[in-house]
């Protein structure tokens, strides 16, 4: 039986710590319009580098006035459709990826803003949005081809041991950098040629001595001295995707005083992108169909952290976990 109180997160204050910004609320479920459904969330997606960001006030596109709801990605389970709604029914299970509905315990959305999935597994939070970002970022923003040499940072993130995955896929030879044994694990089971443990192994030494003619194609969502790591090593026409800068999320960006960067990509037609999946929205459905074809086609692993974050209450202490870079794969809460 469906709840008639439920409990969500939200940001009551811009903070630069997220734990000091939010609050959990309880309020009624609102009735249903026509042409929404209720779902009653079951996993959600942490996102710490955006959720911080958000709580900061340092998401342009956004700018959100407190208090605000928080989260985005989640799957779950429909409770209830409106009297227009035909392509759902009680008990399916879908997913959705709308910000703000996701560290809630139910949600009432748009029935055309859901997606239908198999089942309302966490193993398909990897692939909505985040899958997705990895997707339309490397094809979309870095031009990825076939034959090239490509290197994702925090390889074995959510975001990172997707794109791992689709490079390989493309026929790439693809390097891997992560900061523990068992990353270093999982990126070789998912085919990873060169897997570079930054604790043990110096990133910048490795592409020096091995990787003579640079790197195509860099995905990176570290940051500091990844970013400046990549730059260097571009190849002749290479691109380098900016898809986060994690390193500095929740700090004072570091002030850098260098000769600026253009000086490196210009004698070789190189190239810095910055990547932002809403400004590519005409490529999400294409790419979240493709996804899914690959993931229950068994072409694509999927990785969720083993860490388990249970309950609305949870949320603070795993985007802390993310943040801290222990994660091995996706982390999500769960309801």
């Amino acid at each position: 039986m469906t709840k008639r109180r439920y409990r969500k997160l939200v940001a009551r204050r811009l903070s630069p710590d997220f734990a000091t910004a939010v609050d959990i609320v309880e309020e009624n479920l609102p009735a249903l319009s026509a042409d929404q459904i209720l779902i009653r969330n079951q996993f959600a997606g942490i996102n710490a580098g955006f959720d911080t960001l958000l709580c900061r006030g340092e998401v342009p596109y956004v700018n959100p006035t407190p208090p605000f709801d928080l989260g985005v990605e989640a799957v779950g389970t429909v409770e209830a459709v409106g009297s227009a709604v035909t392509a759902f029914q009680v008990g399916d299970a879908v997913a959705t990826t709308q910000r703000g509905h996701g560290y809630r315990e139910y949600q009432v959305i748009r029935s055309d803003l859901a997606v239908k999935i198999r089942a309302a597994t966490p193993e398909i939070l990897t692939l909505m949005p985040t899958g997705i970002s990895a997707l339309v970022g490397l094809e979309q923003v870095g031009e990825m081809r076939t034959q090239e040499t490509v290197l994702v940072t925090a390889a074995a993130g959510g975001i990172g041991h997707i794109a791992v995955q689709l490079a390989k896929l493309a026929g790439n030879h693809v390097i891997g950098t992560c900061g523990s044994g068992a990353k270093a694990k999982l990126l070789r089971t998912l085919g990873c040629d060169r897997v570079i443990n930054y604790r043990q192994e110096n990133v910048q030494d490795i592409l020096s001595q091995h990787y003579l003619d640079g790197i195509d194609l860099v995905f990176d969502c570290v940051g500091k001295h990844m970013f400046d790591t990549g730059v260097d090593h571009l190849a002749v026409k290479g691109r380098f995707v900016v898809v986060g800068f994690i390193s500095e999320y929740g700090k004072v960006l570091e002030n850098v005083t260098r000769p600026r960067i253009y000086e490196k990509l210009f004698w070789k037609s190189a190239s810095v992108r910055g990547f932002l999946l809403p400004r590519y929205a005409e490529h999400i459905p294409t790419a979240r169909d493709r996804l899914l074809d690959l993931y229950y086609s068994h072409q694509l692993q999927v990785s969720v952290d083993p860490k388990i974050f249970q309950g609305i209450d949870s949320i603070p202490s795993a985007v802390n976990y993310l943040l801290s870079g222990q994660n091995c794969g996706k982390v999500v809460v769960r309801y």
